[in-house]
């Protein structure tokens, strides 16, 4: 199984940023390759459509705002993985109330390519999302 994770420090607050990413439907809000989420089993699952019109189906596996976190499995995706199981998280950063941690993290087994290629794709949703964010974060 390969794994990543990327982190990136956002200019607001904890809260702000909980309040823009925690909805599990929330990604057009912030994520300019995801122009639309479909709520699917009752707001359990998400049907997304990219910007190139390709269908990816996720399903929220855990949820915890206190925690401000929740996990989700990819059902459906034009992706060279299986198993993909992710977390997207905000951290409080001490003495920084006016800035968040956020941790975007996946693993997966890839299929038909090596554990390094699957990493480097992901790293770089990951990391693209989170540039993304901070931009979004810092033209509000």
């Amino acid at each position: 199984m390969a794994s990543t994770s990327v982190t990136r420090i956002v200019p607001a607050s904890p809260d702000t940023v909980w309040d823009l990413i925690g909805g599990f439907h929330s990604l057009p809000d912030w994520l300019p390759y995801i122009p639309q989420s479909v709520s699917e089993q009752g707001g359990r699952a998400r049907r997304l459509t990219n910007a190139d019109g390709e269908v990816i189906t996720e399903q929220l596996t855990s949820f915890s705002s206190e925690e401000r976190s929740y996990d989700y499995a990819i059902l459906h995706a034009p992706f060279p993985v299986t198993g993909y199981l992710s977390t997207l998280r905000v951290h409080a950063l001490p003495g920084r109330p006016d800035a968040a941690e956020v941790q975007w993290s996946g693993r997966f087994v890839p299929e038909g390519i090596s554990d390094e290629e699957a990493e480097a794709l992901f790293t770089g949703i990951y990391r693209d999302g989170l540039d993304a964010l901070h931009t979004t974060l810092a033209t509000a």
